[in-house]
């Protein structure tokens, strides 16, 4: 049986999605954000001593960074949604299933943080923001031909990239100006999966 330890509002949504996208069963243990702190419960470092989330649990075994959980999943399903045996479509698979936390994830941070700051932090929020922006561009620019983001079909490099552009939107200036991203939050927001997972893990601010 496969466990999944879900914080609300964080990275492991995508983890739900990714189990839902493979059709296996699972569980789900909420957890909920301090209200105060907005930081993780206590209760994980039970699970594992950093108390991050997602952790899955696998018969007996802790699973922890959600790009190796994505990676340990597609491959114990045969490599279903995994890296494409084409060299190029297999080597942007890899790409952008670590690109979506090693480069996006610092600037969203450091965006979040400026963000609860208020004054103190105005100042860093414009050169934050051009930064971004050169992801942005980028990453509108790769879907010029094709719909996904490791090739012509869907996979969990999607699912790995849902979450930081979830996030740019609200943060970051993930707007019209993107279009070619803007419809492919559209696409994954409309998968079946996508929305089965969301009921499974409960309220989500970024969908």
């Amino acid at each position: 049986m496969i466990v999944v330890h879900h914080l609300e509002n964080s990275r492991s949504q995508r983890i739900l999605w990714l189990l839902e996208e493979l059709s296996l069963p699972y569980e789900v243990r909420r957890y909920k954000r301090d209200p105060k702190t907005m930081l993780a419960p206590p209760e994980l470092r039970r699970i594992h001593p950093l108390g991050k989330s997602p952790l899955v649990e696998v018969d007996g075994q802790v699973l922890a960074e959600t790009g190796a959980i994505v990676e340990y999943l597609t491959a114990r399903e045969g490599g279903r949604l995994g890296p494409s045996a084409d060299p190029v479509e297999g080597q942007r698979w890899r790409q952008f299933v670590h690109y979506a936390e090693g480069s996006m994830m610092p600037p969203l941070f450091a965006m979040l943080v400026v963000g609860r700051l208020g004054l103190l932090g105005r100042p860093a929020r414009k050169p934050l923001q051009k930064m971004f922006a050169v992801h942005l561009r980028w990453l509108d620019s790769e879907l010029a031909t094709r719909d996904w983001f490791a090739g012509d079909a869907f996979s969990a490099a999607d699912v790995m990239m849902s979450f930081p552009l979830e996030a740019a939107v609200g943060r970051a200036g993930l707007d019209a100006t993107y279009p070619r991203l803007q419809a492919w939050l559209e696409r994954i927001h409309a998968r079946t999966a996508y929305r089965a997972a969301l009921q499974k893990g409960g309220p989500y601010a970024f969908a």
